[in-house]
């Protein structure tokens, strides 16, 4: 396994993150429709070219499995294709971050217990919640900051 910073977005480095984005949606964001998803799904391209720090994840086949965005200290996304979840990626991204780019909080979304629970195994501490994402949809938000 690979884990790199990509500066040169191209658009098949971001047709491939999208399939990422939705192998992983679908698989541990079950309280989405799949309406919901195919709407959401629009706005990633353009979030995956402006985030500030991508780093992607490659397989030994140099394919794309796993990338997270980092805004200054802040986790904005981390997702995991879902035939590579449970293998320890979502583990060595993180850990990457936080060794890398002092990653200290993040958000998730409390209807996702998987992500709640891999955040806390990796040590951050729920310090807020919200009844609403940073979208104004009705999806309460755990706001975790790492606990050192």
């Amino acid at each position: 396994m690979e884990i790199i910073e990509v500066k040169d977005r191209t658009a098949p480095l971001i047709k491939q993150l999208l399939k990422v984005w939705e192998s992983s949606v679908k698989a541990t964001h079950l309280f989405l429709s799949m309406n919901e998803i195919e709407d959401i799904k629009k706005y990633v391209p353009q979030a995956l070219k402006e985030i500030h720090c991508l780093i992607i994840a490659k397989n030994k086949n140099e394919i794309p499995v796993g990338f997270m965005g980092i805004i200054e200290k802040h986790l904005e996304m981390l997702f995991i294709s879902n035939e590579e979840r449970g293998k320890g990626l979502g583990k060595e991204l993180l850990k990457y971050g936080i060794e890398k780019y002092s990653v200290n909080d993040l958000a998730v979304n409390e209807q996702n217990p998987l992500a709640m629970g891999f955040y806390e195994h990796m040590g951050f501490e729920t310090y807020k919640r919200t009844e609403y994402d940073e979208q104004g949809n009705p999806y309460p938000l755990l706001y975790m900051k790492l606990n050192r």
